[in-house]
């Protein structure tokens, strides 16, 4: 048994490895793109650009069917089973329900053109903007389709590659215009941002499986079981995209355009570090969570080893981002953001809940519980888009920070209690001892943030970094024998 366990840390520890490096390299390139916009475009403009990200995924989470979730699971059904018959006939029918989604997409955000501009902003006319973002949400689609072809088929170096690609595409497409024409480029930019991406995507998975597509009624009857399990991540992708535009339209109606810039700032600076170690949930994790048939012992182990490797890792991530924060945020974008600064700091503490929480939020997911999975969703949208503006009311940008933090402690509540019921999740003894190790430690630096610009905050902060580091490499090693390992290859390497 030990041996086992074994064997699911190092399987995890090299897919997030893996992943993670990915990301790594992805954050380290869009570092430069952050701090390029952030000084050409300003506040004000990240926050425009912010509000038409916004509203377009909302549109397309609204009209894209859920296929780029069902998709993966009918498609690895099919690779799983060696069918080749059935896979290509799987991803021909993907693809066609793809193309139809697209023109549904693009159709709807035209037609509601008028009303996405009355209710995302209180002055000027906006609405040529959205009938010009229109594409875009074609374009998401297309390439959500050949990303879930990708993902069900395994091929996890090429989505790799493509997720590098699309962010030096982004860095090299966005810059120059931006330099030129400032805020009129924010349209263009989110359209050719997309398109580089599905020109990216399509160019790897056409490779693979070639282009087929039918219209038959009989392969689009097919398809609507597929649909129909779709739906529910549909109404789930709406209310997340809904909360998230209910949000900033209230911060821009409440406060102002500088406010919603600062807000998107902080929370993507956030997540995305954070999101280092969460990269290999959905590529991974997500496909082998669904193999696990039976209730009971196996599927506890399973996601109780994520929540563990998950939270060794983000642990002294999060503490080293929280002393950094006040150098990092002024340097990877401007002065002009450090309001941000106290909600990033609060949300250092929701990131640290993420890793807990997340691995068991998949559960629904991979039980194919599209019911259960839209419950969860929606009680945490309508949570944290009471408590974000109720907090920002009280206390700014600091009280939303808070507001997200609450959110993410009743999110993991529910989850635990809700899987509990549902399919007879038990958090094992050793996630708990893991959570009383770390937790302590990032509540302390949050505190620690209060006497900012002392010696002792610097001192005390690496100090409670080293320990944090310290905690989660004797675990790994003792869980993985993970030097052994690195001395192995690294012997390897040196007498080549």
């Amino acid at each position: 048994m030990k041996e086992k366990a074994t064997d699911s840390y190092s399987h995890i520890l090299k897919y997030t490895g893996i992943f993670g490096g990915v990301q790594g390299i992805s954050i380290l390139v869009g570092i430069v793109r952050t701090k390029l916009v952030a000084v050409l475009l300003g506040t004000e403009g990240v926050g425009l650009a912010s509000l038409f990200n916004s509203t377009i995924k909302l549109v397309g989470d609204s009209t894209n069917l859920g296929l780029s979730v069902s998709a993966v699971r009918e498609i690895s059904d099919a690779y799983e089973k060696n069918d080749d018959e059935r896979l290509s006939h799987s991803i021909k029918l993907i693809r066609s329900w793809s193309l139809l989604t697209a023109l549904l997409g693009m159709l709807v955000c035209l037609a509601a053109s008028p009303l996405l501009n009355k209710w995302t902003f209180t002055w000027g006319d906006h609405t040529l903007h959205f009938v010009l973002l229109s594409p875009v949400v074609t374009l998401l689609a297309i390439t959500g389709g050949e990303m879930a072809v990708l993902k069900g088929t395994r091929k996890l170096r090429s989505l790799a590659k493509i997720s590098v690609y699309n962010v030096v595409a982004s860095l090299l497409v966005t810059v120059p215009l931006y330099y030129f024409w400032r805020e009129a480029a924010i349209v263009p930019v989110l359209f050719l941002v997309a398109f580089v991406q599905m020109l990216l995507t399509i160019g790897y998975s056409y490779r693979f499986y070639p282009l087929h597509v039918s219209f038959s009624k009989l392969l689009l009857r097919e398809g609507l079981g597929m649909v129909w399990l779709g739906v529910a991540f549909v109404l789930a992708g709406i209310m997340g995209s809904g909360a998230d535009l209910v949000i900033r339209a209230f911060l821009n109606t409440a406060d102002s355009l500088d406010a919603v810039g600062l807000y998107s700032a902080g929370y993507v600076m956030t997540m995305t570090y954070a999101g280092m170690v969460f990269s290999a949930m959905d590529t991974e994790f997500f496909p082998r969570l669904s193999g696990v048939q039976e209730l009971g012992p196996r599927l506890n182990e399973t996601v109780n080893s994520q929540i563990e490797v998950c939270m060794l890792l983000v642990s002294p991530m999060l503490v080293l981002f929280q002393m950094l924060l006040p150098i990092l945020l002024p340097a990877l974008y401007t002065g002009k953001f450090m309001p941000a600064l106290g909600m990033m700091q609060v949300m250092v503490i929701a990131m640290f809940i993420r890793a807990v929480k997340l691995p068991i939020s998949y559960l629904p997911l991979a039980r194919g519980d599209s019911r259960s999975y839209l419950l969860m969703e929606g009680c945490y949208d309508i949570v944290v888009v009471v408590l974000v503006i109720v907090g920002f009311r009280w206390y700014g940008l600091t009280g939303a920070g808070i507001g997200i933090t609450l959110a993410s402690v009743f999110d993991f509540i529910m989850l635990f209690f809700y899987m509990r019921w549902r399919y007879r999740y038990a958090m094992s003894a050793t996630v708990v001892k893991y959570i009383a190790l770390q937790l302590p430690i990032i509540l302390l630096s949050f505190a620690l943030t209060f006497t900012f610009q002392s010696l002792t905050y610097w001192l005390s902060e690496l100090v409670l970094t080293i320990v944090s580091v310290a905690i989660s490499l004797r675990i790994l090693h003792a869980k993985t024998h993970i030097w052994d390992k690195l001395t192995d290859k690294w012997n390897k390497i040196w007498r080549k």
